[in-house]
């Protein structure tokens, strides 16, 4: 029941129907459609034959702790090592670090197949991945030599540490330091929410840690470290703590760890930690909109093959009815496809914008990309998290009471998906910044770009789709009202942050308008049969 192939041919006749698809092929030439839909084929193989098999074993057998290391379950490692020496590590990053220089398009096309397969273990790849960006693009050159090919092969592994006991979202708070000591930058405080802070799947652990490395408060203060957990073969002053006993994700050691005078190496310019670590976090919120479209994407799957197949109701002097055929159902499982393959089409859209901010010759132009990435990038983590559980939630339901059994993987999906609109930056962070950020400091530019974009596309489809238009640019007109009472309201900033949920509530519903219009140019229309 969980068509890999299937949504393989879907992600490739959506990356057909995004535009900014057909301008990054003229700019990879060796993206070209067969070699597309071959990555993605063999994605999907890869994921159903691999990772798949070992979801249930992931979150049955947990991760346990021995004699101060982490112990992941059975199988996890050697699927590892598979995923990186087949490439799939470092597929989007430069080919000088060993990756293959593929566009970041086409690396969110294949998360959500392996998202799917088995989230727990590629929640140790998504920071991996990320951290080899950021090294590579704000690491001085020895250190980047050192770690970028290797975490690409998968011999060594990175995590992402900001958070401590006192200071989650407010990182300003954050008291760990760094002081200099003979030359060397050596880091003492704790950090917590560390996912796979430790395990015995690779050789090395890199931490991209955040310090405090001056007297400047708030977020000024901190700077960015690379801190391995071991230095010449011998530990680098990093005590494993705990690790937390969570409601899912049991495959992947979500980890408190204390650092006593432990070895770094600073990350580009002192007190600009947060701004580096940046080029990490953006990476890691589109792979959390990957998560939660893999399992949406499974959800779906499950939801339509059991409807098809169970019987219950229809004329009782008949023989009973497979339950697709009820009105009732036949809804619930039109909403749970339109909201997959909306999230499917709005992650495509946000990647390709995000590789043309980079590669596209016109500076302007790519500044405006940028603008237009960073307005819809909150959009697509927070909405493309809640995808995930409230897909399967919905598919929970469609299933009866089958599916709230452990006979199907409906409410591990469940479990698994519930943290993903916490992490990477809560759904109340995220909405703050899409206020205070995206529409007063930056004065809606992103926005007028979205509007513009939205509004032309849906336009050049009005005429095959006349009310289905009408209702997309009442929805854009609804949120252009929403942002120009809030932009009024910045002398009382209370006022406007009570309402900044709801804002980036009705952008979210703005974005999915456009994408709407753009599925309905797919055989099948939102079914993408």
């Amino acid at each position: 029941m969980l068509d890999y192939a299937r949504q393989a041919e879907r992600t490739a006749r959506l990356l057909q129907l995004t535009p900014g698809w057909k301008r990054l092929q003229q700019l990879h030439p060796d993206c070209d459609d067969e070699t597309t839909r071959a990555i993605l084929d063999e994605a999907a193989s890869f994921s159903e034959g691999v990772l798949q098999p070992l979801n249930t074993i992931g979150d049955r057998q947990g991760c346990t702790v021995s004699e101060g290391r982490v112990h992941t379950p059975k199988g996890f490692a050697d699927a590892y090592r598979q995923y990186a020496q087949a490439g799939w590590l470092g597929m989007d990053v430069p080919e000088t670090f060993g990756g293959q220089g593929l566009p970041l398009t086409l690396h969110a096309a294949c998360a959500p197949l392996f998202e799917r397969g088995c989230v727990a273990l590629m929640m140790a790849a998504g920071s991996s991945h990320a951290a080899s960006h950021l090294l590579a693009r704000a690491a001085d050159a020895e250190t980047a030599a050192e770690w970028v090919p290797r975490l690409v092969a998968g011999e060594w592994a990175a995590t992402i540490c900001i958070s401590e006991p006192d200071a989650g979202s407010d990182v300003g708070r954050l008291r760990t330091r760094a002081e200099r000591s003979n030359g060397e930058w050596r880091i003492s405080g704790q950090k917590i929410w560390i996912s796979f802070g430790d395990h015995d799947m690779t050789e090395r652990i890199g931490h991209c840690l955040l310090a405090r490395t001056g007297d400047a408060p708030g977020t000024r203060g901190l700077s960015l470290f690379l801190v391995p957990d071991r230095i010449d073969g011998e530990p680098n002053g990093i005590t494993l703590e705990r690790i937390e006993e969570k409601m899912g994700l049991h495959g992947s050691p979500t980890c408190a760890l204390g650092f006593d005078g432990a070895r770094g190496t600073l990350i580009g310019e002192p007190g600009r930690g947060l701004p580096e670590l940046f080029a990490m976090i953006e990476l890691m919120r589109l792979l959390t909109a990957c998560q939660g479209l893999g399992i949406a994407s499974a959800s779906a799957d499950i939801a339509e093959a059991y409807a098809a197949e169970r019987r219950q109701g229809g004329p009782p002097e008949a023989p009973p009815v497979p339950i697709a055929a009820h009105p009732d159902v036949r809804r619930q499982l039109q909403e749970i496809r339109s909201r997959t393959e909306v999230l499917r089409s709005a992650v495509l859209e946000l990647a390709t914008i995000m590789d043309l901010a980079r590669l596209e010759p016109d500076p302007q132009l790519r500044s405006q990309l940028s603008d237009l990435a960073g307005w819809m990038l909150p959009l697509i983590k927070n909405f493309g998290a809640g995808a995930g559980f409230d897909v399967a939630n919905a598919a929970i339901q469609v299933l009866g009471g089958a599916g709230y059994t452990k006979d199907w993987p409906l409410e591990q999906y469940l479990r698994d998906s519930r943290v993903m609109t916490i992490y990477e930056g809560t759904t109340g962070m995220q909405a703050l910044d899409f206020l205070t950020r995206r529409l007063w400091r930056e004065e809606g530019r992103g926005l007028r770009l979205f509007q513009a974009r939205a509004r032309q596309e849906i336009g050049d489809l009005a005429a095959r789709h006349p009310d289905k238009a009408e209702e997309a640019l009442r929805t854009l007109d609804a949120l252009d009202a929403f942002s120009t009472r809030l932009a009024t309201l910045q002398s009382d900033p209370d006022t406007a942050l009570y309402q900044a949920n709801a804002y980036m509530t009705a952008a979210w519903h703005a974005v999915t308008a456009w994408m709407t219009i753009r599925l309905q140019q797919s055989a099948g229309g939102l079914s993408l049969a």
